[in-house]
């Protein structure tokens, strides 16, 4: 069964800085891409970032130069280092893996992220 289970989010003022992290189970991790996506109230599903399981990485143009996405293939978890956050950052980020052979693809729950003064 596979699982993806995010944590880190919670409340910052603005300026500040989270880590997210994404911990996968049930999957041969080193496989699959990862990706970071927010959905704030009343807007639709964003791609934040993304790290292809070859290493490559795509940001979006919102968040190039404040967060930055890794991956650690032992631990079989992707982080999302947010500095600088912005109250515009503030939405739930979902963690989702899809894998490079068969296109299946996973999400997790999502953690809240709320930046606010």
């Amino acid at each position: 069964q596979v699982q993806l289970v995010e944590s880190g989010g919670g409340l910052v003022q603005p300026g500040g800085s989270l880590r997210l992290s994404c911990a996968a189970s049930g999957v041969i991790f080193s496989v699959y891409g990862m990706g970071w996506y927010r959905q704030a109230p009343g807007k639709e599903r964003e791609l934040v970032t993304s790290i292809s399981s070859g290493g490559i990485i795509v940001y979006a143009d919102a968040v190039k130069g404040r967060f930055t996405i890794s991956r650690d293939n032992a631990k079989n978890t992707v982080y999302l280092q947010m500095n600088n956050l912005k109250e515009e950052d503030t939405a739930v980020y979902h963690c989702r893996a899809r894998s490079r052979y068969s296109g299946n693809e996973y999400w997790g729950q999502g953690t809240q992220v709320t930046v606010s003064s």
